[in-house]
């Protein structure tokens, strides 16, 4: 299972901050348990409500790890897997007094990060195999930006646009170039894209974006005789109100570099992308080498976990609606 550490708070935080995010009735019942000398060890399943790509659970099992002792027992899904509606994900089995107050937190990481996820695997199917780079950070708060991020890589991406996300999923280093911003400083892409070339170390993608000033198939080409074999590829990022980036476009601009010699450089596209619109790219034969995508994935809902206690003291026993005791599910491998 995929270990969450590179982010991840110091274990005096993490349980801080998973108790104080608790909802007040888990701290009530502790309370009032430990008030009344009532415990006992519980097995508690957590489920979802839906199939998808389960996610948080690397995490979820850290945060197990600082509260439960020895003889306690957990079991999980690996990180990543497919998971189906009311399957047991993950398995708790300890007094309740160790983790009950958790629970909040548990489902909280599992409902998030298996939303990103999966939502991240519907955009890379759609992708047919090309990378998918998640550019969502900047539409959630940024305390849950690397998150998001860490969910998406899980889900199938290639990679993310904040470093503290790339390092959380395990990867080499977050993926980007230039914003629009930097071009519009120096007033000509061309000696932006000079400019970045020279500053930047040679571990960082020489794309450009293409979009900001001129049309795009005549700034690819000055971009390309400018930097040459050096530059890796165009970023088009059209807005909304230019129409946005099409078929036609993109194909245009492929057409325009390979007459002009520059096969070599790729065509990187964003903005406003979900797995509707790459399909439709993909299905037209779209000569495109990868694609950017925020909202479609950071906006993704959570999909929505669940615990139940479903033994107590070695008795299946749960509320009504449930069936008692726990289900057999021979994927879940013994994590603590």
């Amino acid at each position: 299972m995929k270990q969450v550490t590179a982010l991840a708070p110091s274990s005096e935080l993490l349980t801080y901050y998973s108790t104080a995010a608790s909802d007040v009735y888990f701290q009530r019942a502790q309370r009032t348990l430990a008030g009344a000398q009532v415990d006992a060890v519980v097995a508690m399943d957590f489920f979802a409500s839906k199939a998808g790509v389960l996610c948080g659970v690397a995490e979820a099992v850290r945060l197990l790890a600082e509260v439960l002792q020895q003889g306690d027992e957990a079991y999980a899904i690996a990180e990543g897997a497919a998971i189906g509606a009311k399957e047991t994900a993950l398995r708790v089995r300890a007094p309740y007094s160790r983790f009950g107050v958790y629970e909040t937190a548990l489902l909280g990481m599992l409902s998030s990060g298996t939303g990103w996820a999966t939502a991240a695997r519907e955009v890379v199917d759609a992708a047919g195999g090309k990378r998918v780079i998640s550019f969502g950070a900047r539409h959630v708060h940024p305390l849950i930006g690397p998150t998001m991020e860490y969910s998406a890589v899980v889900g199938g991406c290639a990679g993310c646009a904040t470093p503290l996300g790339a390092q959380l999923a395990g990867l080499e280093g977050a993926s980007g170039t230039m914003p629009h911003s930097m071009i519009l400083l120096f007033g000509d892409t061309v000696k932006a894209a000079l400019a970045f070339d020279k500053h930047m170390g040679n571990d960082v993608l020489r794309i450009v974006l293409v979009d900001t000033f001129k049309d795009e198939a005549e700034e690819s080409l000055r971009v390309a005789e400018a930097l040459g074999k050096r530059l890796r590829g165009v970023r088009l990022d059209t807005p909304g109100e230019r129409g946005g980036v099409t078929v036609d476009l993109v194909k245009e601009v492929r057409a325009r570099l390979d007459l002009a010699g520059y096969s070599h450089v790729g065509i990187f596209v964003s903005g406003g992308l979900d797995a509707g619109r790459i399909r439709e790219f993909e299905a037209a034969k779209c000569p495109i080498h990868s694609y950017g995508v925020g909202m479609a994935i950071s906006s993704a809902p959570p999909i929505a976990f669940t615990a139940d206690v479903k033994e107590i003291a070695g008795k299946p026993m749960t509320k009504r609606g449930r069936i008692p005791g726990t289900a057999p599910n021979p994927r879940l491998a013994r994590v603590i």
